[in-house]
């Protein structure tokens, strides 16, 4: 059975573990994100090797290439790429927002044209919900509009009732496996009552889980953490909540304080590409001519690969000469961190301690 246990709360914080057909989930969890089936830079057993639970895919970006029915023919995405725990693939919303003058809106659908070829497509609720069913997606996403910001009342009460409609229809044709499950996702931009509306119909549809939608697009961290405030709590308590798109170490501390379960971003991969690491003391930029003669590991008391085995030196030689080792390295370090992140956070919620630490 797909099955949420919250085994301790600390005021909203909420520390549990969700059962699912391809294993556990330890929660607070963060997912990272493999696009096209892989996470850039990075080995599956490498990734395993950090501490991840589950990772994200996105059905958009797969559809394209190369395509829902070649991978269901090599066994299903988790075959597919040799990764073995969950996966939950993103609907394709979020990217088919970002398409601008290459998409149109429909009630029942939104036709695009690929970024890659030119072709046209016509993605639906009921499409992207079989798509994810074709790659094997341990954790299915319903199909919704990923409203702009900044964005009106009408404007996002319009986008909300419009993504609750394409929710129901994603639910109706979700096919039940035991193991396997399908989120809702909450529209309604920075405002609570249309929040509060989105939630209601969701709840009534009855999901494995529920994800907040529409937030890290532009609003920053104030008006974020405002709404989820109040948007945690018109979800279930004994279903997980999502936070999609999030984050930054300190959005995902601010975020789990109220509530939420889940996340996922590029930033740790992105960031290593592009020579920042993360550390307990904050980001840094390996490029910078100060660690050209530094012996010393990107973190001193960190037992991810990179740092047990290689110099910032190093790595700011690799980084400078554009050596994909380099890349290898700096996400391997991002990745761990962000796992011991989240396992410092469930750690102080199952002790009944307030986060007194920075990311």
């Amino acid at each position: 059975m797909f099955n949420f246990q919250v085994l301790k709360t600390h005021n909203k914080s909420r520390r549990g573990v969700i059962t699912t057909a391809h294993g556990k989930i330890q929660t607070p969890a963060f997912m990272p994100v493999g696009t096209y089936g892989s996470v850039k830079a990075m080995l599956p057993e490498q990734v395993d090797e950090t501490g991840a639970d589950i990772i994200l895919s996105n059905t958009y970006h797969l559809m394209l290439r190369p395509g829902e029915e070649l991978i269901a023919k090599m066994g299903g995405l988790h075959k597919f790429m040799n990764w073995d725990k969950p996966i939950l693939t993103d609907s394709g919303g979020f990217q088919v927002m970002s398409l601008a003058n290459l998409r149109k809106v429909e009630e029942q659908g939104v036709a695009f044209r690929s970024p890659f070829d030119g072709s046209s497509y016509f993605l639906t609720p009921e499409k992207a919900t079989y798509i994810q069913y074709l790659l094997g997606s341990t954790i299915t996403m319903a199909f919704d509009e990923c409203l702009e910001f900044p964005a009106s009342y009408e404007r996002s009460n319009e986008s909300m009732e419009l993504s609750m409609r394409w929710a129901e229809r994603s639910r109706n044709s979700f096919i039940k496996r035991a193991g396997y499950g399908q989120f809702g996702i909450m529209q309604g931009g920075v405002y609570d009552d249309l929040r509060q509306i989105s939630a209601k119909q969701l709840v009534d549809m009855d999901f494995e889980g529920y994800a907040i939608g529409g937030l890290a697009v532009g609003e920053g961290q104030e008006i974020m953490f405002k709404t989820l405030d109040t948007a945690t709590s018109y979800l279930p308590d004994h279903k997980p909540k999502y936070l999609m798109g999030v984050g930054k170490p300190d959005d995902i501390i601010g975020a789990v304080a109220r509530g939420v379960d889940m996340f996922d971003c590029v930033l740790p991969t992105r960031s290593g590409r592009n020579g920042q690491a993360f550390t307990k003391q904050g980001a840094i930029n390996i490029r910078n001519a100060k660690y050209k003669e530094d012996p010393a590991p990107i973190e001193e008391d960190c037992a991810c690969y990179t740092c047990k085995n290689f110099s910032k030196s190093y790595i700011h030689h690799l980084v400078r000469v554009k050596e994909i080792t380099g890349s290898i390295l700096m996400t391997w370090h991002n990745l761990h961190y962000f796992q011991d992140l989240m396992h410092r956070i469930r750690t102080y919620i199952e002790k009944g301690k307030d986060f007194d630490f920075t990311a």
